[in-house]
């Protein structure tokens, strides 16, 4: 499912409510999480899984075409664990 067929689908769900008002709301919930992430914090959404930040230490790594030894820098990546009640409704488990 992309963005855009995510608004859609809300705003399905949402007849009250004008498509670019759910747009405005998708937007503001990403920017959000996306905002909380950059200053470090962690995001919990009961039942659906919770984002982190996860750091990886800088290394040497090796070009898979030539061989060569090179250097990756140091990074911050998000990492996503999935909640309990949503790893029991994609096993079946309702």
């Amino acid at each position: 499912m992309t963005k855009s067929e995510l608004i859609a689908r809300l705003a399905e769900k949402n007849p009250h409510l004008f498509l670019r008002e759910v747009e405005k709301i998708v937007d503001t919930v990403f920017d959000e999480i996306t905002e909380a992430l950059v200053n470090g914090d962690r995001v919990e959404l009961r039942g659906f899984g919770a984002f982190s930040v996860k750091h990886r230490e800088a290394r040497t790594g090796r070009n898979p075409r030539t061989g060569e030894s090179v250097e990756v820098e140091a990074k911050r990546l998000p990492f996503f664990k999935t909640g309990k009640g949503l790893r029991d409704r994609l096993n079946g488990d309702d």
